[in-house]
């Protein structure tokens, strides 16, 4: 939110933002499943999701997204509805404006835009367009988030911060002032940053979920268009992608794509502007927005009401998206972090190679998101090459860049490499000869084939600005069991290799035998499109 809008937000004599404070998270067709979060804590392998309301009453920042914190594709719609009460000064009481029962969200007014103009609403909530108006959307770079806590599938609390209040905690008194946080944060625009680690239970608060858990920042994905209506987008003739699609009969906001593991949306709404009418009020007045969604599975359907006109298209553009072909996808438009979905298998993009090592611009390095699991160092190698073989989609493996047939490693101890101590174990700054050259690039006259990332691989794609690995919760492997990996990189200790650990950290103490369930090979590959 821009200064601007806040020093207007701050001027407001009373504001209660409670659903710009809340909503409730209703999953409508997911398969009940509690998770056992004890001492070790094991990731939800279904579909599942979370709704983010960040709320801070002093700036009157607001953000709304969805986070997916399970292992499979989802589908995630969303609807605001206002209410907004007034008290002339020396009046024993407060006048409805818009919306029914302060203390019944069933009676607010749903946010319906005009066809061609989110920011204008029809019907019985025009009235609120000389009051109150909703920013949409979050242009510029990618805001950073802490993943939730809560992994039970059962519970419908949000995760709720700063001043918001849940719906399931805090649904009384509906005051303005009483809270009803879930989630860390003080609600702030920015508030968290780049590699911020969080464990539950710091500072003596135990959020909902995983008591024993700890999350580092990730961040939402780049809105690639403003959110819009659902006339706009029959006009435009968009199809899916990531941002938000309004039904203009509804209200329902729709993420007009498949939101795959570990991903969250783009801003839904980020600021709410009071107006003049609303400063004009000779006394106090309460407004509030609730959040309502509902997030099922890509095989599931929403609970509709009303059949709206060209709605199944856009749904069934989102559907496709879940299974597109490798062929449609632009590489060119991903950015690094950026989750894609082959068969049941899960890829990120790692970034271009022009920027990579001054390669071609149409040359795409992607790293297998899950692991290859139970196989030693000697024998990863031969795994990936049987990955490749029957495991690896036939379309994409049609795309694969040649790499040097034989690597040439080098070998270097844990002690020699002088790891850097903060953030702990994350870089390598002392590389020097065959390993510090062992960076994967593309070989004409090579072999198409996948590969282990190289020691000096992974330094080059942390360090470096744009691409690879933002932090220690981008380099970690997805997976049920674990998620360290072997890197190709041996150490000259010869019972040892180096790896990358469950908690995304550099070790080049990881013995050579060692195929726990927990980790394994993780094949990397150069895509030419």
């Amino acid at each position: 939110m821009s200064p601007e809008k806040k020093r207007k937000l701050r001027n407001i004599a009373l504001l209660a933002l409670l659903g710009l404070i809340g909503g409730t998270f209703a999953f409508t067709a997911f398969n009940q499943q509690a998770i056992n979060d004890r001492l070790r804590e094991n990731p939800v392998r279904e579909a599942a999701g979370r709704v983010h309301d960040y709320f801070n009453r002093e700036t009157e920042n607001k953000d709304v997204f969805v986070e997916n914190y399970g292992q499979e594709p989802i589908m995630a719609r969303i609807r605001l509805s206002e209410i907004m009460e007034y008290q002339e000064r020396g009046e024993p009481g407060f006048e409805q404006l818009v919306g029914g029962s302060r203390q019944n969200v069933s009676t607010w007014e749903p946010y319906i835009p005009a066809p061609n103009d989110i920011t204008t609403r029809l019907g019985d909530g025009a009235v609120m367009n000389t009051h109150a108006r909703l920013t949409f959307g979050r242009e510029g770079e990618r805001q950073w988030y802490l993943p939730t806590f809560n992994h039970d599938k059962n519970d419908l609390m949000t995760a709720a911060a700063g001043d918001a209040r849940d719906y399931v905690v805090g649904e009384d008194p509906k005051d303005g002032r009483t809270n009803g946080a879930t989630h860390p944060g003080d609600g702030k625009d920015g508030y968290w940053q780049e590699n911020v680690s969080y464990t539950n239970s710091e500072n003596g608060i135990l959020w909902p979920g995983s008591t024993e858990g700890t999350r580092t920042t990730s961040r939402n994905l780049r809105q690639e268009r403003a959110p819009m209506t659902l006339q706009q987008w029959v006009e435009d003739g968009v199809g899916s992608g990531n941002f938000w699609v309004i039904d203009h009969v509804t209200g329902w906001a729709y993420w007009a794509n498949a939101l795959r593991a570990g991903q969250a949306t783009s801003y839904l709404i980020d600021a709410a502007v009071m107006q003049d009418a609303a400063h004009a009020i000779n006394g106090a007045y309460y407004y509030a927005i609730h959040v309502d969604s509902q997030l099922i599975d890509m095989e599931g359907n929403f609970e509709t009401e009303i059949e709206t006109p060209h709605l199944d298209e856009l749904l069934e553009a989102v559907r496709v998206s879940a299974g597109i072909s490798v062929r449609e996808l632009d590489f060119s438009t991903m950015e690094p972090g950026d989750i894609f979905t082959r068969g049941d298998q899960d890829f990120r993009y790692l970034g271009n190679m022009e920027d990579i090592a001054a390669g071609s611009a149409r040359d795409h390095m992607i790293i297998l998101n899950g692991i290859l699991n139970s196989v030693n160092w000697t024998d990863h190698e031969s795994r990936i090459d049987d990955w490749f073989d029957n495991e690896l989609p036939a379309d994409l493996k049609a795309m694969v860049a040649p790499v040097a047939n034989d690597f040439i490693t080098g070998e270097v101890r844990d002690s020699a490499a002088d790891l850097t101590a903060t953030p702990s174990r994350w870089l390598a700054n002392n590389l020097t000869g065959d390993v510090a050259a062992d960076r994967t690039v593309v070989v004409e006259d090579g072999m198409p084939r996948a590969f282990s990332l190289s020691l000096a691989d992974v330094d080059h794609l942390s360090r470096t600005d744009g691409i690879g690995f933002t932090n220690n919760t981008d380099r970690r492997a997805s997976d049920s069991l674990g998620g360290w990996w072997w890197l190709r990189t041996p150490s000259d200790v010869v019972a040892n290799a180096w790896s990358i650990t469950n908690s995304g950290t550099l070790n080049g103490n990881t013995t050579r035998t060692n195929n726990t369930t927990g980790g394994g090979a993780r094949p990397a590959l150069i895509i030419h499109q």
